[in-house]
């Protein structure tokens, strides 16, 4: 326990190194650039799943439910 001032100062150093990069630390980020980071991971996972069926047949599904 007499320890949380040295563990205090590190976790501040490790922040003002994050913040020397130019990150943020909090805030939000650009729906866009939310979905330029998700594409290659869904597309992946697609690929790896075989996703790609199940989408084709849960649209199918949803268009005889609709009468289409």
């Amino acid at each position: 326990m007499s320890d949380t001032a040295t563990r205090a100062m590190v976790r501040m150093q490790g922040r003002k190194a994050y913040a020397a990069f130019g990150a943020r630390s909090s805030g939000t980020r650009h729906p866009l650039v939310a979905t330029a980071m998700v594409l290659p991971l869904a597309a992946l996972l697609v690929v790896v799943f075989g996703g790609w069926e199940a989408v084709v047949t849960q649209a199918s599904s949803v268009a005889v439910m609709l009468g289409r």
